[in-house]
């Protein structure tokens, strides 16, 4: 497991950055809500009576004036997109930068199979995404005791959940795309991360394009079905499963025999 622990000294810093940010503004949003939560009914109000733009981020169908429903659209915007960009970026370069680096050469010589190389890498990924996520749902949960909130657990952990499947299936696409890669790989999986994001706003307001949320895993991420339904939608789940796990094979059959120079 040294490649493992190599790659999680590399991804320290970036790791830290990201979770600090991410949790500071989930934190500061928390924080605000006691101050706001006497105004929430008439933003509610406000934001039924929008159309086109409160449907593309479910804020017609959740209550702004209590916390799991301003805690659902705050989540959505920053754990939702920070998270899917720091997952993109673990995973886009995890397997090309020795490429883009001119240290394959070194990296190849040792002792070490090509799948073995890639089974650590990706573990290390998956390390980083669990251990942000963890770091993330105590900030949270530890921010709404202080804020003297009733905790609606259930609802939090399904949320924090769905967000950290998006993250694992991100992952295992962009591990996929960073085989095929030598170099730009960072700005590939952002791009990723952000068209996910945005067809499923398209789902959201065309009717004709709802087949799109079975394609993008905030499809499976909706704080406001979250929160109403109580459970995650058990099919998207599955499918998103498939199409991370498809990219994870796509990129064992194609490392493996890739001319790496």
């Amino acid at each position: 497991m040294t490649l493992v622990k190599h790659e999680l000294k590399q991804g320290k810093t970036s790791l830290l950055i990201w979770t600090a940010a991410i949790g500071f503004l989930l934190a500061i949003c928390i924080f605000l809500f006691p101050e706001m939560k006497g105004q929430m009914d008439s933003v509610s109000d406000m934001f039924s009576s929008m159309g086109s733009f409160t449907e593309a981020f479910g804020m017609d169908r959740l209550n702004f004036g209590t916390l799991i429903g301003f805690y659902a659209v705050e989540c959505g915007n920053i754990l939702g997109l920070g998270g899917a960009f720091y997952a993109a970026l673990c995973a886009a370069g995890i397997l090309s930068k020795e490429e883009k680096d001119k240290t394959a050469e070194f990296l190849l010589t040792h002792p070490v199979s090509r799948k073995r190389i890639m089974t650590e890498k990706l573990i290390a990924v998956l390390v980083q995404i669990t251990a942000m996520n963890i770091m993330i749902y105590a900030i949270s949960v530890g921010s709404i005791a202080v804020v003297g909130e009733a905790i609606p657990l259930k609802e939090i952990s399904l949320l924090h959940l769905a967000y950290y499947l998006l993250q694992l299936e991100l992952a295992g696409i962009c591990f996929g795309i960073s085989s095929f890669l030598r170099k730009g790989s960072a700005g590939v999986g952002l791009g990723i991360a952000a068209m996910m994001y945005f067809l499923n706003l398209i789902a959201n307001i065309a009717d004709v394009a709802e087949f799109l949320k079975y394609i993008t895993p905030f499809g499976y991420c909706e704080g406001a079905d979250i929160v109403a339904n109580g459970r995650l939608d058990g099919v998207m789940v599955s499918v998103g499963a498939v199409i991370g796990l498809g990219g994870i094979m796509a990129a064992y059959l194609k490392y493996t025999k890739k001319d790496i120079h």
